[in-house]
């Protein structure tokens, strides 16, 4: 399984994408965390591909994240477009 996120990388994350290490309810620094782990999971069902548990976590990561861009979407589509180039997430 993928190892738990230590309080100074998620600080790390949050401070690079949602402005300060404090502010996680950020939508940008929530997409970014989301998408860590979402890319970590993922590696691990390469190795893992009957690990069903793991798959359904991230199958409802990529759920969540994708509500949180629907969300900042309909706020502010500048920021949308800001977090969707910078962690290259769409094509």
């Amino acid at each position: 399984m993928p190892v738990y996120l230590t309080k100074e990388k998620k600080e790390e994350i949050f401070k690079e994408y949602g402005g300060a290490a404090t502010n996680s309810g950020s939508p940008e620094g929530q997409v970014a965390l989301f998408t860590y782990r979402i890319k970590s999971l993922s590696a691990h069902l390469q190795d893992n591909q009957k690990d069903h548990s793991c798959r359904r976590t991230l199958l409802t990561l990529v759920g969540k994240r994708k509500r949180l861009l629907t969300y900042l979407m309909s706020k502010d589509i500048n920021r949308y477009r800001a977090i969707i180039e910078k962690l290259g997430i769409r094509k």
